[in-house]
Formats: structure tokens, C-alpha cells, sequence
């Protein structure tokens, strides 16, 4: 087996298997990269060896267990990050099951080990009042200022994810009834989320004061920055804690100090769950895979409502809630990848 089979087949993997085969998403490949190239320096620090000499040997059980506890110790990765890191080794091996099958027995190791049991932390959200209050800071006389009152407003109202969010295009918006926003949501799936009708004024305006209502602007992004490009992560939760922080400075009862993008979805569901809604269409609206997932806020409402009743000594019983050859630098390639579309 030549040294280069490793870098050969992660080529492969990424070029081809991943996004043709298997349908992956760009965020998911983005995931995976970065996965392995962690997973490189791990194998310089700890074994020197070099990327362009790792062979699929080296992809073993001691050194993936070894790379797994090193994002840990030495990157400081949380069990989350772990998980996905592992998940992205796994992905590769069973694809190496098929292409390089002499080392079945090592990857079926490999493929035994454990996840990281996560404790999940108490659901941190805002209540009705602090998602108001928010939502009144921006101002929507200005463009920049609308904007932000309708990245916060659609957040809320649909529950989606940020990195649903920045992927909005302007014809992924129907401001006729019924109003509809479709989402591209993770695994490369698409789904169709209503938008409250209060909101469509205010879109409509967004819309017109940036000319996204003219002629060839459809497909463009529905969410820009200040440079007039597409909003990353970063930019989203930038918006989102200016806002968090002038809120708390009125009233930091309302909105939880580490507020961020993603209890913007949790305060979504929560408030759902308050109102009623049932669980099925929670979980389709968040695009959650399984309704498991979504049990996790009602069992969070359950919980608090008994906590407000023991505290006020109420003693009754609550009913439960329901191309290799041109670049043989291996960590570059892989690096380069994310300026590229695949």
C-alpha cells in the first residue's frame, strides 16, 4: 500500500463521496475538513508524522482514542465538538470499508468506540417580555436598523437555526397567503415554515428599501453584512449580543446573559410549548428528525411549572406534558477546500 493511499482516498472522500454520493450538506463538509485537519496535527504533535506520510494504517483504534482525548486535553474541545469529530472519522472509515477493505477489522474497531455521554445543561431562554423587548431596540427607521429587527423577528418566529438563517435567499420568501419561508435545513433537507403575518409588513419594506423587490435580485442573499455579503455565524451572534446586552441594560431580569442565536430558537419552542401547540408540528417546524428531540421542551416546561407551584406551596399533582496530483500538500489541500465550492 503507497503512503499516498490516505491522502488519495481523503480526496476522494471529499470530492466526490460526500457531496455526490452522499448528499452532504456544505456546512457538514466544512464540519468534516476541519475534523481532519485536526486530526493531522495530531498525528505531527504526537507521532511527527508528517501529513503527506500518513498512511491508512495510521487510522487505527489507539490513535483515533488518542485524538479524541488530545481535542479535549489540549484543544479544549467540549464533548460536543468531540462527538462530531468522531462522527466525521466515522463517516470517512465506513467509506474506506468499501474502497481499502484490507483493514475491516481495524475500523470495526474503530467504529466501536463510544460516544461522549453529554450532560445536557437546563434550557437557558427569554420569555415573551424579553423577546419584546429586543425586539423593540432596533432601529427600523434606518436600513442596517431593519435589518436587525427582521434577522431578530425571524429567528423568534420560526425557530430556525442561524445557519438556516443566512442561507435565505429572497425567493425562498412567499408574502402571498398562504406566507411561507423555505428553509434549507441540515442533512440537505428542505422544508416550509409559515411566517406570521404581522412580520410580512415589515419584510415588505426591508425588501424595498434594500431594491430586492426589482427584477434578477431573487436569487440573491436575503441577509447581508455591511461589506454587502452573505452573513456568516459570527455575524448573527455579533447582532444578536448588541441586542442582548442593550436589553439587559433595561432590564436584565428578562434575557439571559449568554443569550445567543440558538436560545433564540429554544425561547421559539418554549414559547410554543407554553401556548400549547402540539409536539408533531414543533418538531417539523424546527426540523428536528425525531419528535425525541422536541420532547426535551416539554419535559423543560413540565419542570418549571412544578418549580413555580412548590414554590408558591401549592400541594396539588401536575398531569405530565407530553485533484491530488496538482497539490500533494495535505493539510492545505483540506484547508483550501473552504474557499471552494465542492
Amino acid at each position: 500500500m503507497k503512503n499516498t493511499d490516505f491522502a488519495f482516498c481523503l480526496n476522494k472522500f471529499f470530492v466526490r463521496y460526500l457531496p455526490s454520493v452522499k448528499g452532504s450538506s456544505p456546512s457538514t463538509i466544512d464540519s468534516y475538513r476541519y475534523s481532519f485537519i485536526n486530526f493531522l496535527e495530531y498525528l505531527q504533535e504526537t507521532s511527527k508524522i508528517k501529513a503527506n506520510k500518513i498512511k491508512i494504517s495510521d487510522l487505527s483504534y489507539e490513535n483515533v482514542c488518542g485524538y479524541l482525548d488530545w481535542l479535549e486535553e489540549c484543544k479544549h474541545n467540549g464533548p460536543n465538538t468531540r462527538n462530531q469529530r468522531q462522527a466525521a472519522i466515522n463517516s470517512f472509515v465506513r467509506f474506506l470499508m468499501m474502497e481499502q477493505p484490507e483493514y475491516m477489522n481495524e475500523y470495526q474497531r474503530v467504529l466501536a468506540i463510544p460516544v461522549k455521554k453529554i450532560l445536557r445543561p437546563e434550557i437557558s431562554y427569554a420569555k415573551t417580555d424579553g423577546i419584546k423587548l429586543m425586539m423593540n431596540l432596533p432601529d427600523a427607521t434606518s436600513a442596517m436598523g431593519l435589518r436587525d429587527y427582521v434577522i431578530l423577528a425571524i429567528l423568534y418566529t420560526t425557530g430556525i437555526r442561524v445557519s438556516e438563517l443566512i442561507s435565505i435567499k429572497v425567493k425562498d420568501l412567499s408574502l402571498y397567503e398562504p406566507e411561507t419561508l423555505l428553509v434549507h435545513g441540515k442533512g440537505n433537507k428542505y422544508r416550509y415554515v409559515p411566517l406570521m403575518k404581522y412580520l410580512i409588513p415589515s419584510i415588505n419594506r426591508y425588501l424595498d428599501v434594500l431594491g430586492y423587490n426589482r427584477p434578477g435580485r431573487e436569487n440573491e442573499w436575503l441577509l447581508k453584512n455591511h461589506m454587502k455579503k452573505q452573513f456568516t455565524r459570527q455575524g448573527i451572534n455579533y447582532i444578536v449580543s448588541k441586542y442582548t446586552l442593550l436589553a439587559r441594560s433595561q432590564n436584565p431580569g428578562l434575557v439571559p446573559k449568554d443569550f445567543s442565536p440558538h436560545k433564540i430558537r429554544h425561547s421559539s419552542a418554549m414559547g410554543l410549548v407554553d401556548a400549547g401547540v402540539d409536539l408533531i408540528y414543533i418538531r417539523d417546524l424546527l426540523g428536528h428528525v425525531s419528535v425525541k428531540t422536541t420532547e426535551v421542551y416539554a419535559k423543560t416546561n413540565a419542570q418549571l411549572k412544578r418549580k413555580a407551584i412548590e414554590a408558591a406551596g401549592n400541594e396539588i399533582i401536575l398531569d405530565e406534558l407530553p485533484e491530488w496530483e496538482s497539490n500533494t500538500d495535505l493539510k492545505s489541500w483540506l484547508k483550501s477546500l473552504g474557499t471552494r465550492k465542492i
